[in-house]
């Protein structure tokens, strides 16, 4: 599939072929945007907000700064797990009971973190929220295909960007003015009301026909099995455990991944969508996708430490430091995504890294004694290099993947982040193990992730990864009006 792009492919007003409904009717169509907005913003601010306060979180629970970032890893190693088995499980009960259902558990789990007073309850509480984030997050995209019409499916993702982009800005400004009059517990707290939004606006969202498939339960569980040892392992060493230990736990991730990989190979609906990945231009959008989103957790989960210990900020003035980042996206992004119909991705997202590898080495090499002015435009500059990567490559990816495959594809995007963003964390999590996760070393290898990026989106220029017949563009809407 060609990584260029033909204007005059412009979508038709047909819709699919194949019986397939064409969105959904107005209005209940801006009822069912809501329900999909309220509940990306749920999952975004909640998780986002955690970011902020985990310096106070340490202090009040007595705990290592490399232990209180287990809260995150732990939300982000769950939903890594389940986001594929889940995505297939919706495809067999209904995309919108799974995505209600996710809703509904996550708002619980986040009621209960106010009760939080131990670290271990709040992994527990969080695990659940990931439980439930996982459900959610596992269909929204392709609930997103099937409430927008085929030739606004662009402007569909586009919108979700904006939400993401404004709901990340609004956690770190959120979780600090919260934290500046409250106890944290009252952080986790701040979501709520949009996850009840989310539940009451949700009985509009579209509900297509079940597919008349088994749902494989054994290739669910060696999925989950596959990622949670593999990271867990890796988790494991970073907190001081036998070396020995946690090699074998990755290890044996890895041999049950061996054999997941060539089980997935000979079923017709893989959990793992070995089918979309088989195109090299989408294998190096998610190679690329997942050392950036590696690079962004490594900058945006080691920059409270940085700015706490280093330079004596407080958490409001961490929040309003690290904001920037999101709400340049909220522009970036939309652009992006409108850009990536005329030229192509694979140069938007060089160009996006360029900017951001810039921005990272300005961080690395603040001054002595850093204005927030200093440390703001930098998060800007750095914000705006990702938001023109990322979201081309997510609308490559779901877009391409025939309408039955769209839950697969949605789940690939958002296991790729949050497998990245687990990783990040990870690498956080020992840079601060051994002392050096609160200088400049994170940013420096952020720069380093972002250039391995920033190649293989080039790489997706190369004239042998074209393919003569069809356009990015049009090979995208024939597979959106013929689903095979």
């Amino acid at each position: 599939m060609a990584d260029h792009h033909a204007p005059s492919s412009a979508p038709s007003d047909q819709a699919p072929t194949g019986g397939a409904p064409d969105g959904l009717p107005l209005p209940r169509r801006y009822l069912a945007i809501g329900a999909l907005c309220f509940g990306t913003a749920l999952v975004i601010i909640d998780g986002g907000v955690a970011n902020v306060a985990l310096p106070t979180i340490a202090r009040d629970l007595h705990v290592d700064s490399s232990a209180v970032v287990s809260i995150v890893t732990v939300y982000q190693l769950t939903l890594v797990m389940l986001m594929l088995p889940f995505a297939g499980l919706g495809e067999r009960i209904g995309l919108k009971r799974m995505y209600q259902s996710g809703q509904l558990i996550f708002t619980v789990a986040t009621l209960l973190c106010f009760f939080a007073r131990s670290l271990p309850f709040l992994l527990v509480v969080r695990t659940a929220q990931a439980i439930g984030a996982a459900g959610a997050l596992a269909v929204a995209s392709a609930l997103i295909r099937q409430t927008y019409p085929a030739k606004q499916l662009g402007r569909g993702l586009g919108i979700n960007s904006v939400i993401v982009a404004s709901s990340a800005a609004a956690a770190p400004t959120i979780g600090g003015l919260v934290l500046a009059v409250a106890p944290w517990p009252w952080v986790f707290a701040s979501a709520i009301p949009f996850g009840v939004a989310s539940l009451l606006l949700g009985r509009a969202l579209p509900a297509p026909p079940l597919r008349d498939q088994r749902f494989d339960v054994l290739s669910a569980t060696m999925c989950a099995a596959m990622f949670g040892l593999v990271i867990g392992g890796a988790e494991t060493a970073v907190h001081g455990d036998s070396p020995i230990v946690s090699g074998a736990i990755v290890l044996t991730g890895a041999v049950i991944g061996y054999v997941f990989v060539r089980r997935e190979r000979g079923t017709p609906n893989p959990i793992l969508p070995v089918d979309l990945l088989g195109q090299p231009v989408i294998t190096l959008s998610v190679i690329g996708a997942f050392t950036a989103f590696v690079a962004s957790m490594t900058l945006l989960l080691s920059t409270p430490f940085r700015l706490t210990h280093e330079f004596g900020f407080s958490p409001a003035e961490v929040g309003a430091a690290i904001a920037p980042w999101p709400l340049t996206n909220m522009v970036v992004a939309p652009l992006a995504g409108w850009l990536s119909d005329r030229i192509p991705a694979g140069l938007l997202g060089g160009i996006g890294m360029v900017i951001s590898i810039t921005a990272l080495l300005l961080l690395a090499f603040l001054p002595a004694h850093p204005s927030y002015f200093d440390i703001a435009w930098r998060m800007a500059l750095c914000g705006s290099g990702f938001g023109t990567f990322l979201p081309p490559n997510a609308r490559l990816i779901i877009g391409s993947a025939p309408r039955e495959r769209a839950a697969a594809a949605g789940g690939l995007v958002s296991t790729v982040r949050l497998l990245g963003q687990t990783t990040g964390a990870t690498v956080v999590a020992s840079l601060l193990a051994i002392g050096v996760g609160a200088g400049r070393v994170p940013p420096l290898v952020a720069a380093g992730l972002a250039l391995v990026a920033g190649l293989c989106s080039l790489a997706r220029l190369r004239p042998s990864l074209r393919n003569p017949d069809r356009t990015e563009t049009a090979a995208a809407q024939v597979v959106m009006r013929n689903p095979r």
